[in-house]
């Protein structure tokens, strides 16, 4: 199982038994209203686990998607991932989910960094790129925190329940991102 540990927190790979703790926040609307998934039925959250887990099997992993979880107890807090988008143009994207329980206390931060330092070091990344929609100040402050850099809004850039929606585009270059614990 692949670990990444910071300070407060071991991101890890999913397993089939977080389903409660993810159908927990991947189900309310409130999670949902910026992203294009969601709320989730449980058949959609146990597809999520399903694909999580099978992404984790792989040999030359180009993917992370990863639980965060208290590094004091194991709870699941929420999901950040980190994935390839052109091995070519040496470029991955980024993302993050955060349990209302949990948000306004860092952990977005926190673990969105630790990624993106997975990105430059084992995806070996040159520019690693994130969205969100421009209503979202509370991520939009997270991608500026962790050291991404606001390039301009994409306009009808994604369709969210069937309404069209612009994007802000964050990203970093390495070598710009602090260290992390692979393990």
């Amino acid at each position: 199982m692949f670990t990444l540990t910071t300070e407060r927190l071991v991101l890890r790979d999913f397993t089939l038994g977080d389903e409660d703790a993810v159908h927990q926040y991947a189900s309310d609307p409130v999670v949902c209203r910026y992203v294009d998934w969601g709320p989730n039925t449980l058949a959609v959250t146990r597809a999520f686990l399903a694909d999580a887990t099978l992404e984790a099997a792989g040999v030359e992993r180009r993917s992370f998607t990863l639980a965060i979880t208290s590094k004091v107890d194991g709870t699941v807090i929420g999901s950040v991932a980190v994935w390839e988008v052109s091995a070519a143009h040496r470029r991955a994207e980024l993302g993050f989910v955060v349990n209302p329980k949990f948000q306004g206390q860092g952990y977005a931060s926190e673990a969105g960094s630790a990624v993106l330092e997975l990105a430059f070091a084992r995806l070996g990344a040159q520019r690693v790129q994130a969205t969100c929609r421009p209503e979202n100040s509370a991520s939009a402050s997270v991608l500026t925190k962790i050291g991404m850099v606001e390039e301009g809004r994409m306009r009808a850039h994604m369709v969210i329940r069937g309404t069209v929606a612009d994007s802000l585009l964050f990203a970093a270059v390495q070598p710009e991102i602090a260290s992390a614990d692979f393990a």
